[in-house]
């Protein structure tokens, strides 16, 4: 089992992930600070909604957390993973970053985005050493695209879609398109026939098909079934798969003493995410990603309260 690294504050993990396997996580920004604020996102709301790039943590700081993790981990991840609390490309030092993870280890890197800011030509250069990219493009049409996603204000859809495109035919990586379909939402044909007719023009190298499974921001941010998503996949053809938690198993084995943490925590008293990272010093996307399991194994179950999502221990009987 691996030993977790004492005082981290942006690299967590190893995470299971159904994308990248085993997923060693570094978080960019503060939490919750994002150009999008999805109605489907398993973090909540959106508390920081903007589009100015900032150097949220530092290249070294990064470097440093990332090279102690990696020193004392019994198993080597399949993907270091830039993702977590928010928008990773907002870090204005994004690249720099990049480099110097590529420097100290030849573990792949992935880059989780949401893809609204890659118009940007600095943001197409900061991502050129990643071994791959993992844009989400959830609708094309601008108002279901508002709907979704509720962008920033000077966000436009057309000029999101061009940036990918072009990111694409300069990027040397591979290029892994998500689409989450929330059902009434974005999964009608006529939707999902404009969708494939975009997509056809950024050519990525995999189309991966995703629907809500955690508890999400929004309670109307229902999840499709898997027939359904099954359904989609023969639309989207060959290059596509399904890829929400429910399709398949998760792989390698995560259980740890943290299964047994957050279980003992929430018998004693409901917990939201917050509460539980908070009260057992791990990171927000670490817990969730827990909490998506425990609850796909009947441990752990959730209720709405208030707009907050508190999870309990499943009492066996």
């Amino acid at each position: 089992m691996d030993k977790p690294p004492v005082e981290r504050k942006y690299v967590f993990g190893p995470v299971p992930s159904r994308r990248l396997g085993r997923s060693l996580g570094v978080d960019l920004v503060p939490y919750k600070t994002c150009t999008f604020d999805c109605i489907y996102c398993d973090l909540g709301r959106t508390t920081h909604k903007t589009i100015s790039r900032q150097p949220f943590v530092s290249p070294e700081e990064i470097r440093r957390e990332l090279q102690l993790t990696l020193s004392i981990l019994d198993k080597k991840p399949d993907y270091i993973t830039l993702s977590g609390s928010g928008e990773p490309t907002l870090n204005q030092d994004l690249g720099e970053i990049i480099h110097s993870i590529k420097k100290i280890t030849s573990i792949p890197l992935a880059v989780l985005t949401n893809g609204s800011l890659l118009s940007i030509e600095k943001v197409k250069k900061d991502l050129m050493e990643a071994d791959v990219v993992l844009p989400t493009l959830d609708a094309v049409n601008p108002l279901t695209f508002e709907c979704v996603n509720r962008p920033h204000l000077s966000l436009k859809i057309d000029e999101i879609i061009s940036g990918l495109i072009h990111f694409h035919n300069q990027y040397r990586g591979q290029v892994w398109l998500e689409i989450v379909f929330c059902r009434g939402v974005n999964d009608e044909i006529h939707e999902m026939t404009k969708l494939k007719e975009v997509i056809e023009r950024i050519q990525p190298d995999k189309i991966q098909l995703n629907t809500p499974v955690r508890p999400p921001a929004e309670n109307f941010a229902c999840p499709l079934n898997l027939k359904r998503l099954e359904e989609i996949r023969t639309l989207f053809g060959n290059h596509s798969e399904v890829i929400s938690e429910f399709a398949a198993p998760m792989g390698d084995n995560f259980e740890s003493g943290k299964d047994a943490e957050i279980i003992n925590l929430i018998r004693r008293r409901p917990c939201t995410a917050k509460d539980i990272s908070q009260a057992l010093g791990l990171h927000l996307d670490e817990v969730v990603k827990y909490l998506g399991r425990l609850m796909k194994e009947g441990r752990v179950h959730y209720r709405m309260h208030e707009h907050h999502c508190y999870y309990e221990g499943t009492l066996v009987n």
